[in-house]
């Protein structure tokens, strides 16, 4: 693209907010390549690239400092393949964690649900009691 994107452009091709476009600058994962006359930030496609990366990546549970990592290891002339992989492997790891985290607090629900009487007063609700514990529910 010769004459590159504006932040607008840029963000409607990327379905993203302008201020995220602005939040990822401050973090220092996207830069403008260039500013116009008039001070307005110009993209060019690598941008857009760059951008989609981000969100890919996390959508797939990375945080913005792993996506750095990430971003700088895609550019290094000396990084691997298999640090990436060993990265995408952590992240797994972290992501199975939190499921079977979210498993327990399914079953733990569901456990309250079943305890529960509809038609009695609040006073004697399973749920409520439970959760006026001092210990952690589900745990």
């Amino acid at each position: 693209m010769a004459l590159g994107l504006t932040i607008g452009q840029l963000a409607k091709m990327a379905s993203v907010n302008v201020q995220t476009v602005r939040y990822y600058e401050r973090r220092n994962l996207l830069q403008p390549t260039n500013r116009k006359a008039s001070g307005y930030r110009v993209y060019s496609d690598d941008a857009l690239r760059r951008l989609r990366f981000i969100k890919n990546a996390q959508t797939l549970g990375f945080t913005l400092r792993e996506i750095n990592d990430l971003l700088n290891l895609r550019v290094s002339s000396v990084a691997r393949c298999g640090t990436i992989q060993v990265k995408a492997q952590a992240k797994l790891r972290q992501v199975e964690a939190k499921a079977r985290d979210l498993l327990a607090l399914s079953r733990a629900l569901k456990r309250l649900i079943r305890s529960c009487r509809a038609g009695q007063p609040t006073e004697h609700c399973p749920i409520l009691q439970t959760l006026d514990k001092e210990t952690t529910v589900g745990r």
